[in-house]
């Protein structure tokens, strides 16, 4: 009985229930009724779209793709309910992933609103914005990074972004804006500049200056989604708004201004949901919040990250369960890989016509 083994070395999970207790609570019984879905081959000739390709995905199993699957259909279930009045529905990514294609699965996802709370990293501001006005191009992960380096090329795993392409371009364009948007404020609150001014009012403030229908921050402003940065300082726009207060000491940013908008709406909230790719601050936002109404009421995961280390990348959603962060009969989900090649898929399918 693994749970007698267990409390004999004091490593039971059952904290302080009896020997009889804890072994009972370590047995499950199944039966062969249990189990009527039988596997089956895929059969190509009938795949001509995407969605057919995961519905064949869901009953061909294989390990991955029954998850994948698992995930459309948690997905599609939730992203339907987005127009409900209050109803959550939560997207957190890192800002890698916008330094690639796979941007255009978070552009669609805004300009659908199939989202209507984004909590991402800075760097998400800077790729964005940079791409709008400069291309970043294709290159490969085992090139040289000294090579790189002495020709002013930066390597993102296989993906090169000249200077010109980034801090340059951000600086000249960010400067700027930054300056308008006190001279805006200053004519319309002058009491208090910066009350209320956080990561969600200057990614509005930005995307308003965005003309470019490419760029997440133009449908972001459009839509005026919520979009918090918790480490807003840990980028080049961070480095930007520091800048800018050198030559005007008394700008602030107003971070718990963000707080407030994401204490509203999880308060107000009578679904919540969430599809968190990746891990570390962005995807510990959305369920550090969603603790407070009980937990998420459905969710999944993207990630690459193991869980024997502790990460929060890889720790799987059931584990959110014990901290009360996703509700125990919340329907949940991890998809361990890339993000860059099963979003466009889930994309294909989800935001098909």
């Amino acid at each position: 009985m693994i749970g007698f083994h267990l409390a004999k070395l004091d490593f039971s999970p059952f904290g302080d229930l009896n020997t009889k207790e804890r072994a009972d609570r370590s047995v499950t019984s199944y039966s062969r009724d249990d189990f009527t879905a039988p596997v089956e081959d895929y059969d190509f000739a009938t795949i001509d779209t995407p969605r057919s390709l995961i519905d064949q995905m869901a009953r061909a199993g294989g390990f991955t793709a029954t998850k994948l699957a698992h995930a459309r259909d948690i997905l599609g279930s939730s992203m339907a309910k987005t127009d409900e009045e209050g109803v959550l529905n939560w997207l957190s990514f890192p800002a890698c992933l916008c330094a690639t294609g796979t941007r255009g699965f978070f552009l669609e996802a805004v300009k659908r609103k199939s989202f209507n709370v984004i909590i991402t990293t800075c760097g998400t501001l800077d790729h964005d914005i940079a791409r709008t006005f400069q291309d970043y191009f294709h290159g490969d992960f085992n090139l040289d990074d000294i090579a790189l380096g002495e020709e002013g090329l930066n390597r993102l795993g296989n993906v090169i972004v000249p200077n010109e392409c980034y801090g340059e371009i951000l600086e000249n364009v960010v400067l700027p804006w930054l300056e308008e948007i006190e001279e805006e404020r200053a004519a319309t609150q002058p009491d208090n500049i910066w009350l209320g001014f956080g990561s969600v009012e200057l990614c509005w403030a930005m995307g308003d200056r965005i003309e470019d229908e490419t760029s997440l921050l133009h449908w972001v402003a459009k839509h005026r989604i919520p979009m918090v940065i918790p480490g807003l300082s840990d980028g080049s726009i961070g480095a930007q708004l520091f800048m800018h207060r050198q030559k005007n000491p008394n700008f602030m940013v107003d971070f718990l201004a963000d707080e407030q908008i994401l204490s509203d709406l999880t308060w107000t909230a009578k679904e919540s949901h969430a599809l968190m790719v990746g891990g570390g601050i962005s995807k510990h936002h959305v369920i550090w919040w969603n603790q407070y109404r009980d937990g998420l009421d459905s969710a999944v995961g993207i990630t690459t990250a193991p869980e024997h280390d502790g990460s929060l990348s890889g720790a799987r959603l059931k584990e959110a369960i014990s901290w009360g962060k996703i509700r125990p009969e919340a329907p949940h989900v991890v998809v361990e890989g890339d993000a860059s090649v099963l979003l466009p898929l889930l994309g294909a399918d989800l935001f098909a016509e």
